[in-house]
């Protein structure tokens, strides 16, 4: 039985830092694709970024790049998403995934992961 758990949500003032942190048990991040989602109120879930055995890493053009930088700690089994200066639009409930069904130009979509956490709310105010 696989299983996601999110953690280091929270609310911060725009400007301020968070580090997400999604620990798999039943699953081994080394070998295996891991993304990051958000999801807002009347919104579609959208792909952030996502890793890939901790070579291979991409990141959303419309997210928050160049203020999140997605990482993974084999040891610890553990992804993480941390996000710096942030700002009210990041706000979000965020969750991870993994294992894909198919390729890489693909990883960054909704449909391809088979694992879900449950996520964790990021409120960011102005």
């Amino acid at each position: 039985q696989v299983q996601l758990v999110e953690s280091g949500g929270g609310s911060v003032q725009a400007g301020g830092s968070l580090r997400l942190s999604c620990v798999a048990s039943g699953f081994d991040y080394s070998r295996n694709c891991a993304g990051w989602f958000r999801q807002t109120p009347g919104k579609e879930r959208e792909g952030v970024a996502a890793i890939y055995a901790g070579r291979n890493i991409r990141y959303d053009d419309n997210a928050v790049r160049g203020r999140i930088t997605i990482s993974q700690d084999n040891a610890k089994n553990t992804v993480y998403l941390q996000m710096n200066r942030l700002k009210p639009d990041a706000t979000a409930v965020y969750c991870c995934a993994a294992e894909i069904w198919g390729r890489w130009s693909l990883v960054l979509a909704v449909d391809q992961y088979r694992w879900w956490g449950q996520g964790t709310q990021v409120t960011v105010s102005s």
